[in-house]
């Protein structure tokens, strides 16, 4: 392990254990019972078989988008359509659920794929923007998740919804359906394509040359330029990639066993969630499973501490917003920095003088 990633797992080790420590202090000043309250927070999700198993379905779609927003935010791209395409994934995959019959396991998949195509041409759209008219692609993306969300609330009232169930589509059935993979829980088979995605995302950046190219762009564009990297081509695939992706989740997601109908009136937040996965996991996709197991096991654990005490899951929230503001500081532990650069640099010095 070297000095950068010594330094990265202490700076997030030490601002979860501060925001913790916020946490648990708030937890004392407004709860009557702050022992059971902090207890169920932390332990509440190994209590029961039926909450880890809460804590590993939660994980799945925090994956999906995380895995896409770390390959779009390496290429230095703040791209916040993850959000729109997620959605716009569910709407396509219940839409194909819904107007075909398909043998069991081409059915998902093939809804999957193209709610993946739609996810991508979502997140295409700022950056294409970006590349043809120089619009800053923040706006443009976090304006494109509203766009979807009232074109797909438009679609699903009008082609899908059934009318027995308000703003709900018509029921999900037969082989469109995710199988479970554990009976008496809801985990499913997106957990393995989840898993898979995170491989194929580090292998992408960290194996293959456009990833190199991705990565070197994100360090420092005017440099990638100047040896002779595309930046255009560089913004389309991170886009449509991370996108695609984020579009795979929203179809797994509503496949799954989670959900019978497609409702979602309004955004479920996975994409925002994925910026704080990204942030936890520092873009790297193999350590995104850690930090959406973090983030997951915290919600749980925060819904049964709501239940069993009187403090509301929205410590959650003060959690997530310490931790992040503590990772991005870049004055958060500096001087422990310096004295490690000190350190490698005078290793370095003697080896030299010991030759």
């Amino acid at each position: 392990m070297n000095s950068t990633t010594k330094l990265n797992v202490m700076r997030t080790t030490v601002a979860i254990l501060i925001a913790l420590g916020i946490s648990f202090l708030i937890i004392f000043v407004v709860s009557k019972e702050p022992g059971v309250a902090i207890s169920t927070l932390l332990l509440g999700p190994l209590q029961k078989a039926r909450n880890f198993s809460n804590v590993i379905e939660l994980m799945i779609p925090l994956m999906f988008t995380g895995v896409g927003v770390c390959i779009m935010f390496t290429a230095n791209q703040i791209n916040l359509a993850g959000e729109g395409a997620f959605h716009i994934g569910g709407l396509v995959a219940t839409a194909i659920a819904l107007n075909f019959v398909l043998p069991k396991g081409i059915h998902p998949m093939f809804a999957i794929l193209l709610a993946g195509i739609a996810g991508s041409v979502i997140t295409l759209i700022p950056a294409l923007m970006k590349v043809k008219t120089t619009a800053n692609e923040l706006v443009s993306s976090l304006m494109m998740n509203y766009l979807v969300l009232y074109i797909s609330n438009f679609i699903l009232m009008k082609f899908l919804r059934d009318p027995k169930m308000g703003s709900g589509s018509y029921e999900i059935l037969g082989n469109s359906k995710l199988s479970v993979l554990f009976s008496g829980t809801r985990i499913h088979t997106g957990l393995i394509i989840a898993l898979l995605v995170v491989a194929f995302g580090y292998w992408f950046l960290y194996k293959t040359k456009i990833g190199y190219e991705l990565r070197l762009t994100g360090e420092n564009e005017k440099f990638a330029k100047y040896s002779g990297v595309s930046i255009v081509k560089v913004v389309l695939i991170s886009q449509l990639l991370g996108g695609f992706i984020a579009g795979m989740g929203g179809g797994v997601e509503m496949l799954s066993p989670m959900f019978n109908r497609f409702t979602w009136t309004a955004l479920l937040g996975y994409g925002w969630d994925a910026i704080i996965i990204s942030t936890l996991s520092k873009k790297n996709p193999l350590y995104v499973p850690l930090s959406a197991f973090f983030l997951a096991y915290l919600r749980v654990g925060a819904f049964l501490m709501s239940s069993a005490s009187d403090v509301p899951v929205e410590i959650v929230s003060i959690i997530q917003g310490v931790i992040i503001v503590l990772i991005v500081a870049d004055q958060f532990l500096s001087k422990y920095r310096h004295k490690i650069i000190a350190r490698e640099a005078k290793n370095s010095l003697n080896i030299k003088e010991a030759k």
